[in-house]
């Protein structure tokens, strides 16, 4: 870890009044970052403090793995908002803030008298940023405004899910949580650019990112293959849909990426696997005639990664052809990469607790360096530390 909190955003103050995962990601993004956030939680706690993997000394700490991914390098203050006097409280801190972060439903910051407006009014260089599944009245007011939303739905209504899958079978979601974890990403970026702009100005704004519309910006490719050819994209398996050959590719223990799309690649490749004549054949000069026959390009370089081991065929292609192994979470813990570039953070746990392992950041700076610089918080743990600095009472 490092020893103290730095980076480019060290002079920002973010409150975060953020749950699960897409608001936290976004928090969590500005912290490694090195703004100072202050994460906002009920009485009883951000939900995820329960979710698992739990460490082996619950009492010392309350919180497992998820939590402590996402919620690193914040500090956390118990606020019941539900209350008077700790909605004031909310509002002094707002005081001395750059940005607000919330994803709770449509309307219920305003029902609780602490929506935007109310917020502005009060400090006009504030920046408002949320996070919801469909966006906000103030900038498009979606016909699901109201409907709760989580990675699945998002996934899904944005259309990845449509086209991600075994090819001619049933569609997937993801793996990764990406319809929470993208529009968090968004909004980082959206939070940073809003302050740039108020710190000109003088002057700050409401922004949102819905995670549907933050899906279908990812998915991009499916709305310039139907505007422009009416194509309805389907699941393809591990394959491009566009590019030949391009995709993963099974071995003898295991599986490979493989990007030989153009047409350099492709001759290099067709010397490697012992088939230089393929490098000249109509059937597979270019990538549109590869495409055309992209069953058989594949059959053949499967047969000639199937019969190896993935690490003979990373290193027969190492640095000619663009590769990779498949890697699961034993593999990236052996990889001298992610240790090397401080992906892989060891975080010290509450309690007598060892510490995790957490993905670390992979936004590097030379004169400002950021990372994870300490762990995430016990539930209310600098709530009196907030409050004397405040003036109030806890």
């Amino acid at each position: 870890m490092k020893q103290h909190r730095s980076g480019p955003l060290s002079d920002l103050r973010i409150i975060d009044l953020t749950q699960y995962l897409a608001g936290p990601f976004c928090t969590m993004l500005l912290a490694d970052l090195g703004a100072d956030v202050i994460k906002i939680e009920p009485p009883g706690g951000d939900p995820t403090r329960q979710m698992g993997p739990l460490p082996p000394d619950s009492k010392g700490c309350d919180y497992g793995g998820y939590f402590a991914s996402v919620n690193r390098n914040k500090r956390s203050v118990v606020l019941d908002l539900r209350n008077e006097r700790d909605r004031d409280a909310l509002m002094r801190l707002v005081d001395s803030a750059d940005a607000l972060v919330e994803n709770l439903r449509a309307g219920a910051m305003d029902r609780m008298g602490l929506g935007y407006e109310v917020m502005h009014a009060r400090k006009p260089a504030l920046v408002y940023a949320a996070i919801r599944g469909f966006g906000d009245r103030r900038t498009g007011e979606s016909p699901y405004l109201n409907r709760p939303c989580f990675d699945v739905v998002a996934q899904s209504m944005g259309g990845l899910v449509s086209f991600t899958g075994p090819e001619g079978g049933p569609a997937y979601r993801t793996g990764a949580a990406v319809g929470d974890i993208y529009p968090g990403s968004l909004a980082a970026l959206g939070v940073v650019s809003a302050i740039h702009a108020a710190r000109r100005s003088g002057r700050g704004q409401f922004m949102d990112v819905g995670m549907y519309d933050a899906i279908l910006a990812l998915s991009e490719e499916i709305t310039y293959q139907y505007s422009m050819r009416g194509r309805v994209m389907r699941p393809n398996g591990n394959n491009h849909q566009t590019l030949v050959p391009y995709g993963i590719f099974p071995t003898q223990n295991g599986a490979v990426a493989i990007a030989a799309q153009t047409d350099h690649h492709w001759q290099i490749l067709c010397g490697i696997i012992g088939r230089p004549e393929l490098a000249k054949d109509e059937r597979t000069l270019t990538n549109r005639a590869r495409l055309k026959n992209a069953a058989f390009v594949r059959s053949l370089l499967s047969q000639w990664t199937g019969a190896r081991p993935t690490r003979e065929v990373v290193a027969a292609l190492d640095g000619k052809v663009p590769c990779g192994p498949v890697n699961n979470g034993q593999d990236i813990f052996e990889d001298p990469h992610p240790r090397i570039r401080e992906m892989l953070v060891e975080t010290p746990m509450p309690g007598d607790n060892p510490p995790v392992i957490l993905a670390g950041s992979p936004i590097k700076f030379t004169e400002t360096p950021s990372g994870i610089y300490a762990r995430a918080p016990r539930l209310g743990e600098h709530t009196a530390q907030l409050m004397a600095e405040i003036g109030a009472s806890n």
